[in-house]
């Protein structure tokens, strides 16, 4: 597998979890020291406190939300270094019993690391699409 199936592959384990209401999974993805910043500017640090909040969010307000790709952006990913990927890539939650809703996309960065022989998110930052103000 390529470096960059295998950041990939990340990703949609990122998604899977997401989509199994499952923390501890989603949080395994992340480096010890990670940052998890949300689209309102929330940060958590640490595996740890990844795994806390995305269990608060999963038995509360996110409950059966699944987890997709965004608006057909295409995943960009960049090795700056052999051990270093840059991910940029949309998209989006839905929540239990809504269709998706436009409002809710945004577009993704990651930066991953290679971390015992496989590759963690050492960091994440969500940002919600909006229009460009005018002017």
């Amino acid at each position: 597998m390529s470096d960059r199936d295998a950041v990939l592959a990340v990703l949609d384990e990122l998604a899977q979890a997401w989509n199994a209401g499952d923390a501890t999974r989603y949080a395994a993805a992340f480096t010890d020291d990670a940052t998890y910043t949300t689209f309102f500017g929330h940060t958590s640090f640490g595996r740890g406190e990844i795994e806390a909040g995305h269990r608060r969010l999963f038995e509360g307000p996110l409950r059966g939300s699944t987890m997709g790709a965004g608006d057909g952006m295409e995943p960009s990913v960049r090795f700056p270094r052999p051990d270093v990927a840059l991910v940029l890539v949309g998209g989006t939650s839905v929540l239990a019993g809504q269709e998706p809703d436009p409002a809710r996309a945004s577009v993704v960065s990651f930066v991953l690391v290679r971390d015992d022989g496989r590759w963690r998110v050492a960091a994440f930052q969500n940002t919600r699409r909006s229009p460009v103000p005018a002017g």
